[in-house]
């Protein structure tokens, strides 16, 4: 049965206590983290691993600037470490297949241990879409990671021939979405209003209400939303890749809500939102994270050995428990179709048909 070697790991539990408790598993390793900058938990994430003498650390965004801002600061601070950049825009594509390709150039690079998908966007305030016709949120969270991780899989299954069984990973950044919100199958575009959609397919309006969105009903795209149903995919494509890659190449992943934190990621969310969420904060219902806070569920869902014991297995009834943690800890508490296996295999086989390629691992 999956579980975490340190139940005394929480909310406030910091990056560097994960690392400085794994550093066994650190020591040598290339690792990948998307969406690096200095004011985010990619760079967090990156600064508690580059902490423990990690082999490579490459750090991917899709500003040139805002890349040398975030390994000039990890090298004042870790100098040792080979640190790489790569430049993706992940509601791209081509620039997605482009970064893979670079990656797969890299000759003195022939393994990827780790790969931590931090990178995301959130509350775009109109519907949107990608270059590629997808709805901006699902095509940059949920499809561009999913391009990107299986473009590179090749160095990652070569790191899993000589890692033990487990220790390879792909750890993939949610949020609390999975507790709220399921696939909007029907309707992927937000074309509908949720009024119209199947009852399962609903967004939960008491939630939306807390949030700044009330009256819902009679809309079809809410930018909050929109971020949900993205992070419902960022959990099942780890449900997916575990049914493809644990059994065969021991290849670990799962998925991660890092909390509510003060980073720019909620810039364009509207006036009434960010009071809403400040009157949330101020009640007690959240309790805002250090970065370094932040970053500590990716860590040790991306470390800990134990939490490759019993992938996939059910507890209380609860299906593919481990697939989902929650301040250092597995939680229970996610909607049963955010770790539906017979959803993950819906979102793989929709994926596979956005990005016209099909990947059997």
């Amino acid at each position: 049965m999956a579980s975490t070697t340190h139940p005394n790991f929480n909310g406030k539990t910091e990056g560097k206590e994960v690392t400085e408790a794994f550093k066994d598993v650190v020591v040598g390793k290339t690792i990948m983290v998307t969406g690096v900058n200095t004011g985010g938990i990619g760079f967090s994430t990156s600064q508690a691993l580059a902490s423990q003498s990690p082999k490579q650390i490459i750090i991917t965004g899709r500003s040139p600037d805002k890349l040398k801002a975030s390994i000039d600061a990890l090298k004042s601070d870790f100098p040792n470490v080979d640190y790489r950049s790569l430049q993706v825009d992940l509601s791209s594509q081509a620039s997605v297949r482009k970064a893979a390709a670079e990656v797969l150039s890299w000759t003195d690079v022939p393994t990827i241990d780790i790969v931590i998908n931090s990178a995301g966007i959130m509350g775009v305030p109109e519907r949107t879409f990608t270059v590629d016709g997808v709805e901006m949120h699902f095509g940059t969270n949920v499809i561009g990671h999913f391009l990107l991780t299986n473009l590179i899989m090749p160095k990652i299954i070569a790191a899993a021939k000589k890692n033990p069984k487990g220790s390879t990973r792909i750890v993939n950044v949610s949020s609390q979405s999975p507790e709220v919100s399921s696939i909007r199958w029907s309707d992927m575009s937000f074309d509908k209003k949720n009024k119209d959609l199947p009852a399962s397919e609903q967004p939960d309006y008491g939630w939306l209400h807390d949030w700044g969105y009330p009256d819902m009903h009679d809309v079809a795209y809410i930018p909050i939303d929109g971020y949900h149903r993205s992070k419902v995919g960022n959990v099942l494509f780890g449900i997916a890749l575990n049914n493809r890659l644990f059994t065969s190449h021991g290849i670990f992943s799962t998925g991660v809500h890092p909390g509510v934190i003060g980073t720019e990621l909620g810039r364009n969310f509207s006036e009434e939102t960010m009071k809403a969420i400040a009157d949330m904060n101020a009640s007690g219902r959240f309790v805002p994270k250090t970065l370094g806070a932040g970053a500590s569920n990716s860590l040790t869902a991306a470390l800990d050995p134990k939490l490759a014991q019993g992938v996939g297995e059910a507890r209380d009834g609860k299906e593919n428990w481990g697939a989902y943690l929650v301040d250092c800890q597995i939680s229970g508490q996610a909607n049963p179709l955010a770790v539906s296996s017979e959803e993950a295999e819906k979102l793989w086989k929709h994926c596979e048909g956005v990005v016209g390629e099909t990947f059997e691992w």
